[in-house]
């Protein structure tokens, strides 16, 4: 990867290999051009929630066993959109980096960004199952009618709000909280954009309403985000509150702690890129293609859940031995 690529990224402990191959070059590319016209980072971000959002409509007719290759024209144009979002939110990273336009509600857009794109999609994915239910009844052998379409359709949307709301939030939260974590010790807190809950809460209560409307709706939600994290991670947060205790503040931990620390964390940063966006874009390309919604929300319950909880189990793992070392 070429040099000045290279300065735009955040480590290459916590990249992925068809990040640094694809996703980030391109990004590099189009956080140039945002960065010649003047652009905030902010904006691209926003831009590449619009273009995720509407790479749903696309999915939604996207059935080409009932539309022909009109469907399938659809599909390929949904997956060149959520590419061209995914583009997008790597741009605003590396333009921030670029031009030190680095602001507390980038961070809180840009972790909110792959949520609006799924939110979208998920419904897509309800709705496409709906318009072209008679074809999985004929194979469930069950009479394609009204009553049975609506049934169906709001079983599969159960489904559907189990896999993002219970499965994907949580798993996508954790992994980023993994990975600032994991930055955090690398690189100290220049380095990480890792946030507490209590902090979070600080920032809020000291900010006015007057011309921070959105702002403040925004911390309120990141707010919750920061505890969710905080929650699901008793023996870090034990951890955290030991070397705080014994250092006076965990910026001054000694290195071979914190070298003790990365080498115990790096494995897991393999697992967390895997429960965030391309594995999870690929599965979904790959159910759409094949023209099987359902597919999808199977492989993140069962797989990407299986995932997460080995991922959680082993940095709860050595969080815990490190407590005992203290």
């Amino acid at each position: 990867m070429k040099e000045e690529i290279q300065q735009t990224l955040k480590s290459n402990d916590t990249e992925e290999w068809l990040d640094t191959v694809w996703t980030r070059p391109i990004g590099y590319q189009w956080a140039r051009f945002f960065d010649a016209l003047n652009v905030h980072p902010n904006t691209v971000t926003i831009l590449s929630m619009i273009i995720g959002v509407a790479s749903a409509y696309f999915f939604v007719h996207g059935s080409f066993r009932t539309e022909g290759m009109e469907g399938l024209l659809y599909n390929i144009v949904g997956v060149l959109l959520l590419a061209w979002a995914n583009f997008y939110d790597s741009a605003d990273g590396q333009l921030a980096r670029m031009t030190g336009k680095k602001t507390q509600l980038g961070r809180i857009l840009d972790g909110a960004a792959g949520d609006v794109w799924f939110f979208a999609l998920y419904h897509a994915l309800t709705l496409r199952f709906y318009f072209h239910h008679h074809l999985e009844f004929e194979w469930l052998g069950i009479e394609d009618n009204t009553r049975n379409s609506i049934i169906a359709t709001l079983v599969f949307y159960a489904f559907a709000w189990f896999s993002g709301i219970v499965c994907h939030a949580r798993q996508c939260g954790l992994s980023d909280y993994y990975r600032q974590i994991h930055l955090f010790f690398l690189k100290s807190k220049e380095g990480s954009e890792l946030d507490n809950a209590a902090q979070q809460r600080r920032i809020y209560q000291e900010t006015p309403w007057k011309g921070n409307v959105i702002y403040k709706l925004f911390l309120i939600t990141y707010i919750n985000y920061t505890r969710s994290q905080e929650k699901q991670t008793p023996q870090f947060q034990q951890l955290w509150k030991n070397l705080q205790e014994r250092y006076g503040s965990v910026d001054k931990v000694p290195q071979a702690f914190r070298d003790e620390f990365r080498l115990l964390s790096l494995p897991m940063m393999k697992w967390a890129n895997i429960l965030t966006f391309n594995t999870r874009a690929i599965a979904f390309y790959v159910s759409c293609l094949m023209d099987l919604p359902w597919l999808y929300l199977a492989f993140e319950i069962v797989v990407m859940t299986s995932i997460y909880f080995y991922m959680r189990h082993t940095h709860e793992g050595f969080c815990k031995q490190l407590n005992s070392k203290l």
